[in-house]
């Protein structure tokens, strides 16, 4: 959890000091990420605690603490972002030796693509797929070597430097952005200190003070090395939950930043919420569920009840991802926020969702020509959805149930579109999928299957009476269908049997009695 307020009411001398220890904190902080990256995966408790040794000799204990744990928190992130790169370039690289491997204009199926239309497309691809195996080759070196690339401050800002006129920035106003961006105020919280942190220590009241670094310590206007800012800061947003935890003294952690566009500083703080235990799915389940289907530019959910039968009209929650990042981001608060609200209008403790990964799919190889589609399914916001509501879902007490998305939308739209729709509601294929996807999460079958009447059945009230095992295959397909009086879908005389009349019947007798005709040969001899 987060909130953040605007330190309000700054002096000259405030805003210079902010600047100094976070210019000298930044440094120290650069320093000891250059020395985290040159350990690689060779890096030990031992190198640890030599790093934070150096950095507490220029600020001071807890300082160097936070600057540690953030660098080895910084390399995590970046390790974890070179395997997802690299598995990127794998998926690349397998489908562009597929699609050279086939001959020229060879058509694909619905799932793997064919080969190249052309030979110059051939050729053009064999080249590409050199590049992304070289690519591939220095990124699992660096991988087994532990090397990452990081840069403080953000690689867009710094690639910026290169084309100030189209970012419409001067130098100065570049380097004044660049240099507070690597700039360090931050503190971790720590249980059982004074208000949570004594780093930065934001009492009860809102009076901000930070413990001076080392080289700083002359420019403290109170005791013990603190400097106490002029500004104060109230939190409107979960407020009262911040000065509980900050009256118990807390853990809670804090950062200071500037917005140099703006000009404003803001004083952010964060702490962990306790973890919720997790639901039993009968428990979850027992007042039906809520199906959302994801999509570009709403969320389609309908209710289900206890049986999976939907239960009164679909509701669309629309949201506009054409923004900024903050734009898109509020975008979905929005939308989430009205789909719990409902959800707990309606009394239901369940959302049933997608577990959606569009990270193979999203690839030029594999739909370099359908633009349109590798636009559609990069559009939807399928991980920061996923993060939004797993937080928000659990501060009001929902579950989250994240189904397997394979066929929802087609068995939605084959088996639920149409029964669905009536004269006054028209279901839409997203309607349909949301009731696929709370059926799923229920245990319930989407393919619906309809059960004939015992005396239809082929032996009387025998095998068709009991379902197929759930394991079966096929067993949500309809029927098949063969003509011919065994089966009575059909009455004597037509299929197999057009053209003999005599064909035996189920009861063992001749279709028609009408005659009788002697068999040739006595049965005596």
């Amino acid at each position: 959890m987060a909130v953040r307020d605007r330190l309000k009411g700054l002096t000259a001398n405030d805003a210079e000091v902010l600047r100094l220890i976070g210019s000298h904190m930044g440094r120290l902080a650069s320093r000891d990420l250059k020395a985290r990256c040159a350990d690689g995966s060779k890096h030990s408790g031992e190198k640890w605690a030599a790093r934070k040794r150096a950095v507490t000799v220029l600020s001071s204990s807890r300082w160097a603490g936070t600057v540690t744990k953030a660098s080895h928190d910084q390399w995590g992130l970046a390790r974890r972002c070179q395997a997802t790169y690299i598995q990127g370039l794998e998926a690349g690289v397998g489908m562009l030796r597929h699609r050279l491997s086939l001959p020229l204009g060879q058509r694909g199926s619905k799932r793997t693509p064919g080969g190249y239309r052309s030979r110059r497309e051939w050729h053009a691809k064999s080249r590409r797929l050199a590049l992304l195996e070289a690519r591939h080759e220095a990124a699992v070196a660096d991988w087994r070597t532990g090397r990452v690339r990081v840069t403080r401050g953000g690689r867009r800002l710094l690639n910026s430097r290169h084309r100030l006129a189209d970012v419409q920035l001067t130098e100065t106003q570049w380097r004044e952005r660049w240099e507070a961006q690597r700039w360090f105020l931050q503190a971790d919280g720590e249980s059982g200190k004074r208000y949570g942190n004594e780093t930065i220590r934001v009492t009860p009241e809102g009076e901000v003070s930070i413990k001076l670094p080392a080289p700083l310590v002359g420019l403290a206007n109170a005791p013990h090395g603190r400097y106490v800012l002029a500004a104060r800061v109230r939190y409107a947003h979960r407020g009262t939950e911040w000065a509980d935890r900050v009256e118990a003294n807390r853990a809670t952690a804090y950062r200071i930043h500037l917005d140099v566009t703006r000009g404003r500083w803001y004083l952010t703080a964060s702490w962990q919420l306790t973890p919720t235990p997790a639901v039993p799915l009968e428990a979850a389940l027992a007042h039906g569920v809520i199906g959302v289907d994801t999509n570009t530019d709403h969320l389609a959910a309908w209710r289900l009840d206890v049986h999976g039968n939907p239960i009164g009209n679909p509701r669309h929650f629309l949201y506009d991802l054409s923004g900024g990042a903050r734009h898109r981001d509020a975008q979905i608060r929005h939308a989430l926020t009205q789909l719990l609200n409902w959800a707990k209008t309606c009394r239901v403790a369940a959302i049933a969702v997608e577990d959606l990964d569009f990270h193979a799919e999203k690839t030029r190889e594999k739909h370099g020509r359908r633009k349109r589609f590798r636009q559609l399914i990069s559009g939807l916001p399928t991980g920061r959805l996923r993060a939004r509501l797993a937080s928000m879902a659990d501060a009001t007490n929902v579950t989250v149930i994240a189904v397997d998305p394979s066929y929802t939308s087609r068995w939605g739209a084959q088996h639920w579109q149409k029964p669905l729709t009536s004269k006054t509601r028209k279901t839409t294929r997203h309607d349909a999928a949301a009731v696929a996807i709370g059926r799923r999460a229920q245990g319930h079958p989407i393919r619906r299957r309809a059960t004939p009447p015992h005396d239809d059945r082929s032996d009387r009230r025998g095998h068709r009476t009991a379902q197929a095992p759930p394991d079966a295959l096929g067993r949500e397909e309809p029927r098949p269908r063969f003509p011919g009086p065994r089966t009575r879908c059909a009455p004597p005389g037509r299929g197999e049997n057009a053209g003999d009349q005599r064909a035996p019947h189920r009861s063992g007798y001749a279709a028609e009695h009408g005659t009788w005709r002697q068999d040739p040969l006595p049965l005596s001899s």
